[in-house]
């Protein structure tokens, strides 16, 4: 079972690796390391001064909360996805979801602010159980399965909106607009939950055995099991973390526009995986980090922030850029995976 030590990306034992000198071996490895978690931290800090250099609206208190509240859903589902990547799965499901989610809350709120967020909770967190069982038990590929849940979630939608023809819309005036809308010391609620649900994502993982599960099963399946731990339980749970992340990513966004938009989530989770994968985590599972995730997404919005602050480029160059990143990053990380395996 993956240790703390591991999951950090840092050997419990490697005085001893490679041919030449053990301590320079040693150093190399925890450099490689080093640069596999915290690059996309550096590469956040470089964008954001190089922005505020050249763009005197970078750094106000307006543009960075917009972008903070625009950083916020996308990072709530990319929080789920971090587990589902962290074992080696995908799921594809969670755009859909997103979308879903909203319009349910939506809905749900003219019955109160607990039917608006329990709703939408159950039905996405109920889609991810499904998904997590037919992967576990049935055995079948997280892509056709999650792919699947996604075009089942897109028609739920379009049946519960009369083929998108209606738009259901949430009280101004309502507790769960203000969940939405409000503000707490100047920062918007939304930001505020996705900070403590990050908190909470980061103990689970790295604090629990369900945690180490986690980390098990996506290093090596077969020997996690042989040590005991639950793969076919862990899969489950980590697809219906993502189901529940992805529906309340959508109830908070619908609180936020006070209506249930349903032509939201197209992409959604292709966002989310690059996020979660520029933050460090390994697409082959076993490796990867919550507070990377979350820098993952700051670092996508600050790219897309400042194509729009150039004003000249379409906003087709946001995708391309995204894309561009996106490969250097998957390039980077098989290099310094390589390279940690040779010393």
């Amino acid at each position: 079972m993956t240790t703390h030590t591991e999951e950090a990306g840092l050997p419990a034992d490697t005085a001893g690796a490679g041919d030449g000198d053990p301590v320079r071996t040693n150093r190399s490895e925890r450099l490689s390391a080093l640069a596999q978690q915290h690059g996309a931290l550096v590469t956040l800090v470089i964008a954001m001064t190089v922005a505020s250099l050249s763009f005197d609206t970078f750094l106000t208190g307006d543009n960075l909360e917009n972008m903070a509240l625009s950083s916020a859903f996308l990072a709530v589902v990319a929080l789920g996805m971090t587990f589902v990547i962290v074992t080696g799965g995908i799921d594809l499901s969670v755009g859909s979801l997103f979308a879903l989610g909203g319009v349910l809350a939506a809905w749900g709120s003219r019955y109160g602010t607990a039917v608006a967020l329990l709703l939408p909770l159950a039905v996405c967190g109920l889609i991810g159980l499904v998904n997590g069982l037919l992967i576990a038990r049935v055995r079948l590929a997280p892509f056709i399965v999650t792919l699947a849940a996604m075009l089942g979630a897109r028609g739920i939608l379009l049946a519960v909106t009369d083929e998108g023809s209606t738009t259901y819309l949430v009280d101004k005036d309502s507790f769960f607009a203000a969940l939405g809308q409000g503000s707490l010391l100047g920062v918007g609620v939304p930001v505020w939950i996705t900070v403590a649900l990050f908190v909470l994502g980061a103990v689970v993982l790295r604090r629990t055995r369900f945690g180490q599960y986690v980390y098990a099963v996506g290093g090596n399946e077969d020997a996690g099991a042989l040590m005991g731990a639950p793969v076919a339980r862990t899969k489950i749970s980590v697809y219906t973390l993502s189901g529940l992340c992805a529906g309340l990513a959508g109830a908070l966004n619908a609180a936020w526009l006070v209506s249930g938009v349903t032509i939201l989530g197209n992409g959604m989770e292709l966002e989310a995986i690059s996020a979660v994968v520029i933050g460090g985590t390994l697409l082959s599972g076993g490796f990867g980090f919550i507070s990377g995730s979350l820098v993952g997404v700051l670092l996508l919005k600050v790219i897309q922030n400042v194509i729009n602050q150039i004003g000249s480029l379409d906003s087709a160059y946001q995708q391309v850029v995204s894309g561009a990143f996106l490969a250097v990053v998957v390039v980077a990380q098989t290099w310094l995976g390589r390279r940690r395996r040779v010393l």
